[in-house]
């Protein structure tokens, strides 16, 4: 017989054993995609530790339930792996979400200056009311841009900035006042600062096509205590986790400085706060200085550390340079205006610093709206890799909205990929004035770029030039059709629900070689999300009105609607006060 004290051992070693096959979490009941081809649709799934554990009907995967595990009951819903967005600007955003009044899905004119108003009477002294991208005239019943004399009457005396995409955007008078604007102050380049016949400014701020007036003007507006920053960065995560984004590949941005402006989600990070996913690339600042600052970055950072913090596996790290690589190579994204002629330096400056990169072994993208721009790109490219071959590095093009087949080819032979978002959504009437319907149907030409077997990732470029929503993205490149309503996009040229979603997910993944997550696969990533209606089968309308109820990072609930409140974190009080997010939230989808 044997000794009491090796029963115990055993019977103890023997639960434990048992335990280490339960799962921690389970989501029954669900219409759960998979994007699987072998499996793709199942009713439940089993998480443990932060991977998908298995697949299969209510009773297979009820079998790995523990005394520990938590169940979610889908309640038929569908289920889908989260979102990823492959362009998005959430490093800067985050920082100033709480100041922002979002605009993003008004119905109305009138209820978007009746906005205005309202958290113009709430604003405090030194701060200011600011609407910053995310909106177009086409979404609102009136099909029109807001008046001066409209913002004027908003905003009173509290200074306003009222930014219209990248193209222009409305200072009041007492915002052209509080920025010493007057009929002395000179126009910075290929940007305009409107006057009257008095030669007075009137308050509007044009990009021709450069936007940086408006950059500029932005960043001589208020900054909030770190601790707002704080706050409003995990506000914006949270509004994320609310569309059922998990992950975002950020792409740097204009006045966003590395190292110094990385604080706020460094110190989120180390805290183990982040609720998305987050590489992040390093996006050049200062003309001329590219090549030190890239030779600076690249020796400052270990481009294969990807190490999380002590409390999950959310990935944040730097993945690479990009998007825009030398300020020679900026063709902009502003159809308000001709295509920008780039100058003849940018080949040199462009090779330096592509050729750092390839050295180096850091991934790389490039912002690229117009071919003229792509076909010189590819040129630099080409040469780079005559001399130091890209061996499978991981590059690819921003946004190519008018790209060609034979550039694509190009693309095709450097085992390049493509990150295509939903600017046309928002650009689609602009587009089609300056360039024809014609050339608007082809633009970008996503199901030639799959046809071709380039890898393309899905995403939205996030919180000014386009919003930051991804159903809107889904909308678009299914239906075709602009915020307006516009049929801008050839049908022949939309892609079926599954395929635009495959590019939201797995497809995303796939840009930057990463094969273990954007599925509900066992093994992969365990980031899915419940939605509030079904996306493979609402009319083509609600697609762009579509939320999560439940989103899953990780392996765990990061976000719940009032459905799930009992398993999900409590909701984070706004900071400041007057924030403009308290009081109305960020994507207006009701």
């Amino acid at each position: 017989m044997k000794p009491l004290h090796k029963i115990l051992f055993s019977f103890v070693l023997g639960a434990g054993m048992f335990n280490a096959q339960k799962a921690d979490l389970i989501v029954t009941n669900g219409k759960i995609t998979t994007m699987d081809d072998k499996n793709p649709e199942v009713q439940a799934v089993a998480i443990k530790d932060n991977k998908i554990f298995q697949t299969g009907t209510n009773a297979q995967i009820l079998k790995l339930k523990g005394s520990a595990t938590k169940i979610i009951d889908a309640k038929g819903n569908r289920v889908i792996p989260g979102l990823f967005d492959s362009h998005l600007h959430v490093i800067r955003g985050g920082r100033f979400y709480n100041t922002e009044l979002r605009w993003d899905g008004v119905k109305t004119l009138k209820r978007a200056l009746e906005m205005l108003k309202e958290q113009a009477q709430r604003t405090p002294k030194g701060q200011w009311v600011r609407v910053i991208g995310g909106w177009n005239e086409y979404q609102f019943e009136e099909k029109r841009l807001p008046t001066l004399a409209e913002i004027n009457e908003a905003t009173g005396d509290v200074p306003a900035f009222v930014m219209y995409l990248y193209g222009k955007a409305w200072l009041n008078k007492s915002g052209l006042k509080q920025l010493n604007i007057n009929g002395e102050t000179p126009n910075p380049m290929q940007g305009l600062i409107e006057k009257d016949s008095n030669g007075d400014p009137t308050g509007l701020l044009v990009a021709e096509p450069n936007a940086f007036i408006l950059y500029s003007t932005l960043a001589k507006l208020p900054e909030l205590t770190e601790a707002e920053k704080e706050n409003s960065t995990l506000q914006y995560m949270t509004e994320l986790n609310r569309l059922g984004v998990t992950a975002v590949m950020d792409a740097g941005g204009g006045f966003q400085n590395f190292p110094d402006d990385y604080g706020t989600t460094d110190a989120l990070n180390k805290k183990g706060k982040i609720t998305v996913r987050l590489p992040y690339y390093l996006f050049a600042q200062k003309k001329g200085s590219e090549l030190s600052d890239y030779t600076k970055w690249t020796g400052m950072v270990d481009i294969d550390d990807h190490g999380h913090n002590d409390h999950n596996g959310i990935d944040y790290h730097v993945e690479g340079g990009g998007e825009n690589l030398v300020s020679d190579g900026a063709d902009f994204e502003n159809f308000l205006f001709p295509r920008p002629e780039l100058p003849a330096t940018m080949e040199k400056s462009m090779k330096e610093v592509v050729s750092l990169l390839v050295k180096k072994r850091w991934p790389f993208r490039i912002h690229a709206t117009y071919n003229e721009s792509i076909t010189r790109f590819l040129t630099v490219i080409e040469e780079v890799n005559q001399e130091t071959p890209l061996n499978g590095l991981v590059w690819f093009f921003d946004h190519p909205e008018t790209v060609s087949e034979d550039n694509m080819k190009r693309i095709k032979a450097l085992n390049g990929g493509i990150a295509v978002q939903h600017r046309m959504a928002y650009q689609g009437e602009s587009f089609i004035h300056r360039y024809g319907k014609k050339a608007a149907l082809a633009s970008p030409p996503v199901k030639k770029m799959l046809e071709m077997g380039i890898p393309v990732g899905l995403g939205t470029d996030g919180t000014r030039v386009a919003s930051y929503n991804p159903w809107v993205a889904l909308y678009w490149i299914t239906s075709g059709k602009t915020l307006g309503g516009t049929q801008v996009m050839a049908k022949e040229n939309a892609l079926d629900r599954k395929t635009a979603l495959s590019l939201s997910t797995f497809g995303g993944y796939e840009l930057i070689k990463d094969y273990e997550k954007g599925k509900i696969k066992k093994g992969y990533f365990a980031d899915l999300i419940i939605l509030d209606k079904d996306y493979f089968s609402v009319e083509e309308e609600e697609i762009k009105d579509i939320t999560s109820k439940l989103t899953i990072v990780d392996g765990k609930v990061v976000y719940g609607d009032e459905t799930y409140k009992n398993v999900s974190p409590a909701a984070l009080p706004v900071l400041p006060e007057w924030s403009p997010v308290k009081y109305y939230g960020g994507y207006q989808t009701k």
